[in-house]
């Protein structure tokens, strides 16, 4: 197969453990993106979570794509078109709000420039704020908030707790919203039909190829639908059991540099 396409996760993909893309990583990407492969980065993280990734790839001036929110956003960078921006509709943020109290589980909302919240001491919604560098903003209800339209919804919390919340949510919002975690501590509620696997189906039509030649690239539970929807999906040494189980190919890990030998071996070689 001829690939056209790379779709990258950051954190535990593109970043090694200590939040960096290493050397060898850059120097592969660059090599593909001057065979004339397209280079895109997909991930839960808002705009603003994105930007330092673009900055070091230089998408601005040598061209990429940005499928944030998990393809909520989806941008060309070099050209600032946006291929894709669906957000949360009022209602659906209400029946969101009145859900995660009814578990007493915090939330914060995704607004384009900022987070908000009735939990803005939560240690997990600060590290979001910190990861992405956004403010936190506190409401008093985001059942009644009416500021920016947000993009998701995140519920945070223990691990086992919000493996049970992601069925009951996910059977609550059937057909209305899109339920998965992201982290074991991470719980997002999107725009029904919002996920990276969309994304993927949204990159290709744009860029008039088939699905079937893009790489997908990733670690986490948000990675796994683009995984198995790419034409060849890849997970990292790692990467969650279900995401490994569910790959074409297993790479080494993200502090080994294991998206080097994808790069060199199905986008290079031929």
């Amino acid at each position: 197969m001829d690939y056209k396409a790379l779709v990258l996760d950051i954190d535990g993909t593109l970043y090694n453990s200590e939040k960096k893309i290493t050397e060898a990583t850059k120097l592969a990407i660059y090599k593909a993106r001057e065979a004339g492969k397209v280079i895109a980065i997909a991930s839960g993280r808002p705009l603003h979570g994105v930007e330092a990734v673009s900055n070091a790839l230089e998408f601005a001036q040598k061209g990429g794509y940005i499928m944030g929110y998990n393809g909520g956003l989806i941008m060309n960078v070099q050209t600032g078109q946006l291929i894709n921006d669906t957000r949360l509709p009022v209602d659906m943020v209400a029946k969101i709000a009145a859900l995660a109290k009814k578990y007493g589980a915090p939330i914060v909302g995704h607004a384009p420039d900022y987070l908000v919240t009735e939990y803005p001491d939560d240690e997990i919604i600060n590290y979001e704020a910190r990861l992405n560098k956004m403010k936190v903003v506190r409401i008093p209800s985001l059942a009644d908030y009416r500021g920016q339209s947000l993009y998701k919804c995140l519920i945070t919390g223990e691990d086992k707790a919000l493996a049970k919340l992601e069925k009951i949510a996910a059977k609550e919002f059937e057909g209305e919203l899109s339920v998965y975690r992201s982290e074991p501590y991470f719980l997002e509620i999107l725009p029904l039909g919002i996920d990276k696997a969309n994304a993927i189906d949204m990159l290709a039509a744009h860029l008039n190829i088939s699905k079937n030649e893009i790489i997908a690239c990733g670690d986490g539970f948000n990675d796994l639908s683009m995984i198995k929807h790419a034409g060849l999906g890849v997970a990292m040494s790692n990467a969650q059991p279900i995401v490994k189980e569910s790959a074409n190919y297993i790479t080494a890990s993200c502090d080994e540099d294991g998206l080097v030998p994808v790069i060199e071996r199905f986008l290079l070689a031929g």
